[in-house]
């Protein structure tokens, strides 16, 4: 288990140093660089997480055995509701204000209803906080 965390800090340091060591390089080729170099973090990254699973699952299965334990799944499943719905909301956000701000620059009067587009993609966000406290009432 020890083996796969160290696996998986040289990974991500990896990534790290090739992103600080192509910021230092010349905008030329960077592009096809860019992409051996991703390749090469995906093929040893996704190796290691499908490890990590695979030796992590029988303690997940031997905690939902164990009756204290079982609240450890309805904890991640509350941080998963309300971060997946945060992350989606991000994206819906700042793609209708994008939209919006252009709009409102080529016709003023529109700001309302561009107002009303925005905020029911920020209501995303508010549907899994929701969900998360319902998660965490049951508990």
């Amino acid at each position: 288990m020890k083996w796969i965390v160290v696996l998986s800090m040289i990974v991500v340091a990896g990534t790290v140093l090739t992103g600080i060591i192509l910021l230092k390089q010349p905008a030329l080729s960077q592009k096809g660089r860019l992409k051996k170099y991703l390749m090469a973090n995906l093929v040893t990254y996704a190796p290691l997480l499908v490890g990590t699973l695979v030796f992590l699952m029988p303690e997940v299965s031997y905690a939902l055995e164990e009756p204290t334990s079982a609240s450890g799944l309805g904890y991640i499943a509350a941080a998963l509701s309300t971060g997946m719905a945060t992350i989606g909301a991000g994206y819906a956000v700042g793609a209708v204000g994008s939209s919006a701000l252009g709009a409102v620059s080529e016709d003023p009067k529109i700001l309302g209803k561009t107002l009303i587009y925005v905020g029911l993609a920020e209501g995303i966000a508010i549907y899994g906080l929701i969900i998360s406290i319902l998660i965490l009432g049951e508990l």
